[in-house]
C-alpha cells in the first residue's frame, strides 16, 4: 500500500458501513488509519458514499488514487469457462436485484477462477467524479487469496467461514480450485451452525480428522465454538493478530479481516 496524499486511499463498500482506510507515514502509533461510516437507512448508497466523502478526513486528502472493496455477492466462474461476454447475463440470472448495477470481475489467479460482482451505477458515478485513478476488486479477494495458501498447511481438509457484514462466505479449496463457495444470513446462531454443519456434511469431511476455521466479527464466538466442537473435533478461530505476526492492521479496532489481510498481505 502506498503513502495517504500520495497513494491510493481504500473504500469498502458493504451491507451496513461504509469506510476509508489509508496508509499515513506521519501517524506515530500506528500508520493505518481507519473511518468507518454507519451506512443511513433510506438514503441510496450512492447518497450514502456522496455523504461520507465530505466528512472523511481520509477522503479530504490530496490522494486521487482509489481501490474501492465491493462486498456485494460474488459468482465464481472457473478460468477455463469464463467469458466476459456472458458474465452479466450470468450473474443477473443469479442476483435478479442487479440488474440496475454494473456487473464487473476480478481474476482470482491463485484459484484458478473469476470472481463477478456488481457495484450500483449510481455509485460508480460518485466514485469516479470523485477519484481519477479507480480500481476495484471484491472484498473477498485478499481472504481468499491468504486462506487458499493456508490450506496447504497440513494434509488435512479444511473448511473455512469468514463472518463479515451479518453474513458468513463459507468455503473450502482442493490445490488450486475451489471446493465450495456459497455465503448465507449469519444473524442466528443456530443457522450458522446449520449451514456450516450441512456444507461438512455435503463435501463428506471427516468428523475427527478435518478442520474447520472460522474468522471475522463472530456473535457469541466462544459459545458458537463450542458448540460446533460437538460435531466437529478440530474447529478454531483464527487469531488475525496471531496469523499476521501482530501486523499493524491487525491492531485497528473494528477493521474487517479482508481489510487486515489486504494491508497485511496484499491482494
Amino acid at each position: 500500500m502506498e503513502n495517504q496524499g500520495k497513494g491510493r486511499i481504500v473504500i469498502r463498500v458493504g451491507r451496513h458501513h461504509l469506510s476509508f482506510s489509508a496508509i499515513d507515514m506521519s501517524q506515530d502509533e500506528n500508520p493505518i488509519v481507519y473511518e468507518p461510516f454507519v451506512v443511513k437507512s433510506g438514503m441510496s448508497i450512492a447518497a450514502n458514499l456522496r455523504s461520507a466523502l465530505k466528512e472523511s478526513d481520509i477522503a479530504a486528502g490530496s490522494a486521487r488514487k482509489v481501490l474501492v472493496m465491493s462486498d456485494s455477492p460474488l459468482l465464481l466462474t472457473p478460468v477455463e469457462l469464463f467469458e466476459e461476454s456472458t458474465m452479466a447475463q450470468f450473474y443477473q440470472h443469479a442476483f435478479p436485484k442487479s440488474e440496475q448495477e454494473q456487473v464487473m470481475y476480478n481474476v482470482l489467479p491463485d484459484e484458478n477462477t473469476v470472481a463477478v460482482f456488481a457495484l450500483s451505477k449510481d455509485l460508480l458515478t460518485v466514485i469516479n467524479d470523485h477519484f481519477d485513478d479507480v480500481k476495484i476488486v471484491t472484498a473477498l479477494s485478499p481472504v481468499f487469496r491468504h486462506l487458499h495458501r493456508r490450506s496447504f498447511t497440513g494434509s488435512r481438509n479444511k473448511l473455512y467461514g469468514y463472518f463479515h457484514d451479518e453474513t458468513i462466505d463459507i468455503f473450502a479449496f482442493h490445490q488450486n480450485r475451489f471446493k465450495f463457495y456459497n455465503r448465507y444470513d449469519a444473524r442466528r446462531m443456530k443457522d450458522v451452525m446449520y449451514f456450516m454443519l450441512y456444507v461438512w456434511k455435503q463435501l463428506s469431511f471427516s468428523q475427527e480428522n478435518d478442520e474447520l476455521y472460522m474468522v471475522g466479527d463472530i456473535a457469541e464466538r466462544d459459545l458458537l465454538t463450542e458448540n460446533l466442537k460437538q460435531y466437529v473435533q478440530k474447529t478454531y478461530t483464527i487469531n488475525p493478530s496471531a496469523d499476521f505476526n501482530r501486523a499493524a492492521s491487525t491492531q485497528v479496532k473494528g477493521m474487517p479481516f479482508d481489510l487486515v489481510t489486504l494491508f497485511a498481505r496484499g491482494r
